[in-house]
C-alpha cells in the first residue's frame, strides 16, 4: 500500500502540487487505504481499476479537488472508413480525368470517301469537266472520350466539395481542447 501512496507522491509532484497539500492527501490516501485493510477490504477492491494505474488516479484526484486544471480527455476520433475511401475515390477519378483530357487519348478519326462530282464547265468549254477522276478522302480527328471525361472531372470535383465540407464539419464537431 506504501508503495501506491509514494506513487501517487510522486505524480503530485510531477503536476506540480504544492507539497503541504500533496502531504495532506497522501495522508488521507494512506489513512483510508488502512482503514479499508482493517475492515477487510483489499487496495484493490476500493480502488478498483485506479489501483493498477497510480499516476492517473493522483492525477485524477487532484483535478477533482481544483488543485490542478482538469485533464482534458484524450479522444482520439477516427474518421469513418467510407469517408476516407469516398474521398480516395474522388481524387484518383478527378486525377485520371484530367490526365485524359490533356493526353486527349484516346482519338477516333472518321474517314470519308466522296467520288468525284461534276464541276463547273471552264470558260469557253462546252463540255463539263469532271474531277481528276479519283475519290477524294476526307479525314475528321476527335477525341471519343472527351465528353465523358469532362463529366467525369466535373463529379469529381463535386464529390471533392462534398467531401471537403464533410471533413470540415466533422472537424468543428470535436470538443474544444484545453489549452496546454
Amino acid at each position: 500500500m506504501s508503495d501506491f501512496v509514494e506513487q501517487c507522491r510522486q505524480e503530485w509532484r510531477h503536476l506540480g502540487v504544492p507539497d503541504p497539500l500533496a502531504e495532506e492527501m497522501a495522508t488521507d490516501l494512506a489513512s483510508d487505504l488502512s482503514e479499508a485493510e482493517a475492515e477487510g477490504v483489499s487496495a484493490e477492491e476500493l480502488l478498483g481499476s485506479s489501483f493498477f494505474d497510480p499516476s492517473s488516479f493522483a492525477a485524477t484526484w487532484a483535478a477533482e479537488r481544483g488543485i490542478i486544471p482538469e485533464q482534458p480527455r484524450r479522444t482520439t476520433r477516427r474518421r469513418p472508413l467510407a469517408l476516407v475511401a469516398f474521398t480516395a475515390l474522388a481524387a484518383i477519378t478527378m486525377i485520371v480525368a484530367a490526365l485524359l483530357l490533356l493526353t486527349g487519348n484516346p482519338k477516333v478519326t472518321l474517314a470519308r470517301t466522296t467520288q468525284p462530282h461534276f464541276l463547273p464547265a471552264p470558260a469557253g468549254s462546252a463540255r463539263p469537266f469532271f474531277g481528276q477522276g479519283r475519290p477524294v478522302e476526307v479525314v475528321h480527328s476527335v477525341s471519343a472520350a472527351a465528353p465523358v471525361e469532362w463529366i467525369l472531372l466535373l463529379l469529381a470535383i463535386v464529390a471533392l466539395g462534398f467531401v471537403g465540407c464533410l471533413w470540415a464539419s466533422s472537424s468543428r464537431s470535436r470538443p474544444p481542447a484545453a489549452p496546454a
